[in-house]
């Protein structure tokens, strides 16, 4: 019989009842038994907390096949399998984040090492399950992260402990009580130990503001903005959208076409991981929100990334050859392969990303908008100009001083216009022209997939193609030809045999807003002006504007980046676990240019 998660395996009672959020994390998620247990225990109690956080270490993946088959012994985790298989994620490292029973249940995988993904958890945890031999192989001294991620009154069930690892988790505030002999059914021979976090000491750090007042502005109603709305939304806030145009998606999410897809990597970089946790979040929050095609405009049609020469197609092998991607997220093809798939030569071979494809932003913005009920109140039209800041709140003016809104919390979802307000006024933000270049259908090779590499083409949507697009570094608003011909000319080049010949000059012109980085800026703005009484500060030292946040420098890759950059501000708003790697947050933090400008201007200790 499995153990019943509304309780501990020792039986004690966990204290789950009637909060609002709980946390558990399980260090041995294996083939998912004792989370289906927790699932239905959670389903099953009256009293059940609003939300559950499972958190839960796996060296791989488990297989579709090992789940069913933990299922399959219990008829009522039938609908739960289901509802989890349609959900699961492919096989590749990092945080998977997945939503199950309207949100409410939320499971957050850890593929990796267990102790490496321990040290990148953030989270206050309620309970910690250590229940199989996984944690063992961990250095002992790993041990000591789970005092670090307690939540007060956390309790720990651990077994096959031993003196030195006892010894670490006291160190770290664990006060253990008698061991319990309470045999697991796949460890006989184990004994459960029994914790609960008790510190002697409590260590002084900077406390994460959550906010009470679940009322929030967000200014600009582009992809960062529609997306950070219906996060809001769903978490139970209360929004102000305020937008200069008179509709969403005006700006840089108003191309008729964008792709999504990963970026690859041989060293798995941090810019390679960040793309590839937000590309998965983003199929899974599309396909919640009702899927592409249905909910708005797009198609999972598959994008065929062509190498841009010998030399990096053989490159893009050994890249193959050395991570061996399922399937389902990556595959290599060589020139033959991708040009079948194409139905037109290609120049090389490429990677074929299946689950990719295209979406209209526009569409897409405007269904996360309607996702957002009555809690969404819209001000298109209005320009936000000035930011007061009061005693607990935010008012946002226009340009004639006139109150637009009013909030304890403003999100900065608006590109380049940011920087006009003096508090993000210092961030290293620029606006590049790209300019996209329409073809009718019949003038360009009918594919099947989603074509790129140093172009792009678009199938054909409403008898039109999408070709781009270009890198400028000028304001120029309207069409060039210029910019014309250079996107006809990349897209030949991996199109051997056509040629765009004479076209008329049609398409549309977009600024991106891209970080000196290249990655995004999403978290609490730093204040250039507030004192930092730590030396040698870390990011959590820096000083920030209460209630100040930002969505920006979503440069190309806004459809991607708006769903996990949307999920991440929530969870930190709500002090809830991160959905990615702490240090690929801290990445994507808008004050890592504040702390390098620190650190820079520090002298080294005499």
């Amino acid at each position: 019989m499995t153990p019943n998660p509304a309780t501990s395996s020792t039986g004690r009672a966990f204290h789950w009842r009637e909060r609002d959020s709980f946390v558990l994390l399980d260090s041995e998620f294996g083939s998912g038994e004792h989370f289906f247990a927790a699932w239905q225990a959670w389903r099953d109690d009256p009293q059940r907390p609003l939300q559950l956080h499972y958190l839960a270490l796996l060296p791989q993946l488990a297989t579709l096949h090992n789940l069913q088959q933990a299922a399959a012994r219990f008829p009522e985790w039938q609908a739960m399998y289901a509802e989890l298989c349609s959900a699961w994620p492919p096989a590749v490292p990092g945080f998977h984040r997945i939503f199950l029973q309207h949100e409410q249940l939320v499971l957050t995988l850890m593929i990796g090492d267990g102790a490496a993904c321990l040290r990148q958890i953030v989270a206050k945890v309620d309970v910690f399950r250590m229940l199989g031999p996984s944690w063992q192989t961990w250095p002992v001294a790993a041990l000591g992260t789970l005092g670090k991620l307690a939540a007060q009154h956390a309790t720990l069930d651990i077994c096959g402990l031993e003196a030195a690892a006892r010894k670490q988790l006291q160190q770290a505030g664990f006060v253990f009580e008698n061991d319990v002999d309470n045999r697991l059914e796949s460890d006989t021979d184990l004994t459960i130990s029994c914790a609960r976090f008790a510190p002697r000491f409590t260590a002084r750090s900077v406390a994460a503001i959550i906010h009470d007042d679940r009322r929030a502005i967000v200014i600009g109603a582009g992809l960062a903005g529609s997306a950070a709305c219906q996060r809001l939304v769903q978490r139970g806030w209360s929004v102000d959208l305020i937008e200069s145009h008179a509709a969403p998606a005006q700006q840089a999410s108003g191309n008729s076409a964008g792709i999504f897809m990963p970026v690859l990597s041989r060293d798995d970089n941090p810019g390679s991981r960040l793309s590839r946790s937000a590309y998965l979040f983003a199929l899974q929050a599309w396909r919640r929100l009702g899927g592409i095609g249905t909910a708005f405009t797009g198609a999972s049609c598959g994008v065929l990334q062509i190498a841009r020469d010998t030399e990096h197609a053989e490159g893009q092998q050994q890249l193959a050859d050395f991570w061996r991607y399922p399937a389902d997220y990556a595959q290599w093809l060589n020139q033959a392969a991708a040009s079948r798939l194409a139905s037109h030569p290609v120049s090389d071979g490429g990677w074929y990303f299946p689950a990719a494809g295209w979406v209209q932003p526009r569409s897409l913005c405007q269904a996360m908008l309607d996702d957002c009920s009555n809690r969404l109140q819209t001000h298109f039209g209005k320009h936000a100009a000035l930011l007061d800041r009061g005693q607990d709140s935010w008012t946002v003016r226009d340009r004639h001083g006139v109150e637009i809104a009013n909030a304890p919390v403003v999100i900065l979802a608006n590109a380049c216009d940011a920087l006009h307000f003096p508090q993000a006024e210092d961030l290293p933000l620029d606006a590049i022209r790209g300019q996209i270049t329409t073809i009718e259908v019949g003038q360009v090779p009918a594919i099947a997939p989603v074509l790129c590499g140093e172009a792009y083409l678009t199938p054909a949507s409403e008898g039109l193609c999408s070709v781009g697009a270009s890198y400028d570094e000028d304001q120029q608003q309207t069409l060039r030809q210029d910019s014309q011909d250079d996107n006809l000319a990349r897209l030949a080049n991996i199109l051997p045999g056509w040629q765009a010949g004479a076209l008329p000059l049609a398409g549309r012109v977009g600024f991106r807003c891209v970080a000196s980085d290249r990655l995004p800026l999403v978290g609490a703005l730093p204040d250039k002006t507030g004192a930092c009484a730590v030396r040698e500060a870390k990011l959590k030292d820096l000083p920030r504007f209460p209630g100040l946040y930002s969505l920006l420098g979503y440069a190309s890759r806004g459809l991607i980046w708006a769903p996990l950059a949307a999920e991440l501000l929530v969870s930190q708003l709500n002090g809830e676990p991160s959905p990615i790697e702490a240090d690929l947050a801290a990445a994507i933090d808008p004050a890592r240019f504040l702390l390098k400008k620190q650190r820079r201007n520090t002298p080294p200790h005499q």
